[in-house]
């Protein structure tokens, strides 16, 4: 079989979607014939186990001949297009089709209801209006990453041809813990950027101050240099900049690194579609307090987290429960959150759940 995933980039910088691509295209590639094809970029990613391509950005006005030169070269049996909103996204999957190829279209989140309410009036609407909406109802297939993803689709009301195929990750190459008593640091690492809730972190810090004396909570990402001014001055203004350390982007064995060496690792954010950061820290054996934005309501089933709702307040009561845990009991949590992502989010497993995916739209 013969598989092109379109994503529009696989920069660094890119996040999520970029950490997806390297894990599925690793395994996925050792099942088909894999070509993904994306726009050239400063620091992008190595991809194993597939063919790379880069062709024109959609604005360049040479994008849709190179897009369909390529399909009609490669010839083939499935397209899958990753991400939403933008315009080379919606047009890729407009002229495979056009081409008579099947397509899969990811949103990776960007379908939800937080996503789909921010700048609504001024850029979601007119691009359903123009384009994004008319996507979605003609993609063959739709693939969710958990279920709250697929109902949430399903209340779009667009397209209810949607597969749920959970995000997965190398977790036989990522070394587990060997200690868990207290460094004194809380992580946050994901992309910095103002849907990630990274204030409710650092108000929720700020409320404990004293209980967390002697900790630093570092966040690591990379975003805008003037949102994370704007929470460089939050810390200040509640006078915690001494407990908040801003570390930028971190790769390969330091990431890791991190996680391994957290107490906790804290997603506030406001919506993901799966959060694979989240899986990341439990396979290193760190407990994971994240939101109702999240499908990771394993976490407290499993006893490895806790899964809050949305906000200061609710952050703030977790890592109180935090805080009051022994070393012990911090071990428990994180061999339980190892276990939970070794029985349930292999990236192996992804792989062969979206060849079954193709094999059903090319009956």
């Amino acid at each position: 079989m013969k598989v092109i995933h379109y994503i529009p980039s696989i920069d660094r910088a890119s996040g999520g979607t970029t950490a997806y691509m390297q894990l599925l295209a690793d395994k996925l590639g050792r099942l088909v014939e894999l070509h993904v094809v994306s726009h050239e970029s400063d620091n992008p990613v190595t991809l194993d186990n597939c063919r790379i391509h880069y062709i024109s950005p959609f604005f360049s006005g040479r994008m849709k001949r190179e897009w369909q030169l390529m399909i009609a070269k490669i010839g083939p049996d499935v397209v899958h297009v990753n991400c939403c909103w933008m315009p080379g996204c919606a047009f890729a999957q407009k002229w495979a089709q056009q081409m008579g190829v099947k397509v899969v279209l990811s949103p990776h989140g960007m379908l939800e209801p937080w996503i789909m309410a921010r700048h609504y009036w001024t850029r979601k609407l007119p691009a359903l209006l123009l384009y994004q909406k008319r996507a979605v109802l003609r993609a063959d297939g739709i693939h969710a990453t958990a279920d709250s993803e697929k109902d949430n689709l399903l209340r779009l009301g667009y397209n209810d041809k949607i597969e749920v195929i959970a995000n997965g990750i190398d977790v036989d190459k990522i070394d587990m813990k060997r200690s868990w008593r207290r460094n004194r640091e809380i992580l946050f690492l994901s992309r910095v950027h103002v849907k990630k809730g990274i204030n409710f972190l650092i108000e929720a810090v700020a409320a404990l101050k004293n209980e967390l004396d002697g900790y630093c909570v570092k966040v690591a990402g990379e975003g805008d240099e003037n949102y994370i001014n704007e929470l460089r001055q939050l810390a200040v203004r509640l006078g915690v900049e001494h407990m908040i350390k801003f570390v930028g982007g971190v790769y390969g064995d330091s990431k890791w690194e991190l996680f391994r060496h957290a107490d906790v690792f804290v997603l506030p954010t406001h919506s993901e579609n799966f959060g694979i950061v989240v899986a990341e820290s439990l396979a290193c054996g760190t407990p994971v307090i994240t939101t109702k934005g999240t499908p990771w309501q394993e976490l407290e089933t499993a006893g490895c987290g806790w899964w809050t709702e949305i906000g200061a307040d609710a952050l703030t009561a977790a890592l109180r429960k935090f805080i009051a845990l022994t070393d012990d009991e911090l071990e428990r949590m994180g061999r339980n959150g190892r276990k939970l992502v070794e029985n349930k989010y292999s990236s192996m497993k992804m792989a062969e759940d979206m060849v079954r995916m193709y094999d059903k739209l090319r009956r």
